[in-house]
């Protein structure tokens, strides 16, 4: 048993956001200020606060930001005209509709409604494209990307890696194959899911495990390689009385076993999560160059 380097995702999107301050700063020198939409359908509690962090971390870097909130009884058709008025609306680079809407919404025709130019997310069908055909100026989704920007942080290298993915979700686990399977990267990609054969004996090939299911603690030390690096996705609220909110927050890895074993993982929380929101703005000022250069 060994300890661990642990990924400090807090720390890595501290820097990145001091980046996307001095760029917002230079470009706001040359009359555009980055403009940032984020549109809430409904009350959901785990939505509200991640929508009002990303409204405060643009207010920190100086972009412009606008905030919606519908109620959850929003029309498919309401929330389409908010979506095409944001499309024809030139202080805003990027649109971010907050996932998950409520169930009477269809989120696949939303996404496909949004501007490719302004999908900071990522999710339109124009942006996986570019992601399957290498083209930098395709919008990359904004945690896998966080996930290879702590690989690359870290001196961690993918050439030639056997890496698995518990996942396939278009959010994180397909791009994330995409990215490791690139020219760039190199890695050879497993996707594993619920429906894997020996989901365990699978996981432990890998140089570099990536678990993005959704399962409270699912990957025990038993389903890792000695050496491996692990990266965490998920995100999960767990009952636990002796907390004060009456939960506590844990990752789709049994943590506290899986970590010695580890030559690298990223904790939950302060691992991926903060990432996320770092690429998004780092996507915002990718879309308000591409734009203001048309």
């Amino acid at each position: 048993m060994s300890t661990p380097r642990i990924l400090d995702g807090k720390a890595l999107a501290a820097a990145v956001l001091d980046e996307c301050r001095a760029e917002t700063d230079a470009l706001t020198n040359q009359g555009i200020t980055p403009g940032l939409a984020v549109v809430l359908v409904g009350e959901d509690p785990a939505s509200k606060v991640y929508v009002a962090n990303k409204v405060r971390t643009c207010g920190e870097l100086g972009f412009h930001s606008r905030k919606i909130e519908l109620k959850a009884k929003t029309t498919q058709e309401e929330l389409l005209q908010v979506v095409r008025e944001l499309n024809a609306d030139s202080a805003i680079h990027g649109i971010l509709v907050q996932s998950p809407p409520p169930k009477h919404i269809d989120e696949e025709a939303i996404i496909r409604a949004i501007d490719p130019r302004k999908d900071v997310d990522g999710f339109h069908p124009e942006n996986v494209a570019k992601l399957v055909l290498e083209d930098p100026s395709g919008f990359v989704p904004c945690t896998p990307a966080g996930c290879m920007k702590l690989l690359e942080s870290a001196g961690i290298s993918t050439n030639g890696a056997e890496a698995v993915i518990i996942g396939r979700s278009m959010i994180v686990g397909k791009p994330m194959a995409l990215l490791l399977v690139s020219k760039k990267s190199n890695a050879t990609v497993t996707i594993a899911h619920s429906r894997s054969k020996d989901l365990p004996a699978i996981c432990r090939r890998a140089d570099i495990l990536v678990a993005a299911v959704g399962r409270p603690e699912m990957v025990k030390a038993d389903w890792v390689k000695p050496g491996a690096v692990v990266i965490d996705v998920g995100i999960n609220r767990v009952e636990d009385a002796s907390k004060k909110s009456g939960y506590r927050l844990t990752g789709d890895v049994a943590y506290q076993e899986v970590a010695p074993l580890c030559s690298a993982i990223t904790p939950v929380p302060g691992g991926v999560g903060p990432m996320t929101i770092a690429m998004l703005m780092k996507n915002t000022l990718q879309a308000a160059r591409q734009l203001s250069s048309m």
